[in-house]
């Protein structure tokens, strides 16, 4: 599985982005897609992680304010940010779960000013 992830950028506090996670090559084997992100000096954190029947689950930090969705039709997952904070500037991974393996994009920078 191969993943192209982009919609990074600079936004203001409370701004919004969107982040998309295009997937290509073994499509069928994915069982959900993960959003990460990593922030200077921290460890890597869930996000969001949508499954293949659309259930999501987000990290408390982002609830109320993200939403993953996906379009299989054009095999995209996609990482709506709302009402962002300073908090969340971190470069943000794309992660495919298949029963063999994870794979990973590689990643998009957002930085929110305050």
């Amino acid at each position: 599985v191969q993943l192209q992830a982009s919609g990074g950028g600079l936004v203001q506090t409370g701004g919004s982005l969107r982040l998309s996670c295009a997937a290509s090559g073994s499509i069928r084997s994915i069982y959900a897609i993960a959003w990460y992100r990593q922030a200077p000096g921290k460890e890597r954190e869930l996000v969001a992680v949508i499954n293949n029947s659309g259930s999501a689950n987000y990290a408390d930090s982002v609830k109320g304010r993200f939403t993953v969705s996906r379009d299989n039709a054009k095999n995209t997952v996609t990482l709506q940010m709302n009402s962002l904070k300073p908090d969340d500037t971190a470069v943000y991974y794309c992660n495919a779960r298949t029963v063999f393996s994870d794979s990973w994009g590689q990643g998009t920078l957002v930085t929110v000013s305050s």
